[in-house]
């Protein structure tokens, strides 16, 4: 069969870290199931695993729509592909 690549990460501005979710102190981590089209774009983003909050999950989904992707590839055709991206909401980097 043909060689695939997986997706790698090509550009990831950070997410806004919610105001009120930094406020009451609040972490966690999202995982988003995102898929990934032929250009490394994202065409569509589900949760797969709650922060817990509302708002961060939010934030992540936000997030996630501007971050750019090196496609997966069948052989030497990009290909669209779902992945899981795990994102982390911590208080040390809502400072910066």
């Amino acid at each position: 069969g043909s060689v695939r690549t997986q997706v790698r990460y090509r550009d990831t501005p950070k997410p806004v870290y919610p105001e009120d979710a930094r406020r009451e102190g609040r972490e966690g981590r999202v995982i988003l199931r995102v898929l990934i089209d032929d250009q490394g774009r994202t065409k569509s983003v589900e949760l797969n695993t709650s922060s817990g909050s509302k708002a961060l999950d939010q934030a992540a989904t936000e997030a996630i729509k501007r971050w750019r992707f090196h496609p997966a590839y069948a052989g030497d055709m990009p290909v669209d592909s779902w992945v899981n991206v795990p994102i982390d909401f911590r208080l040390t980097d809502a400072r910066n």
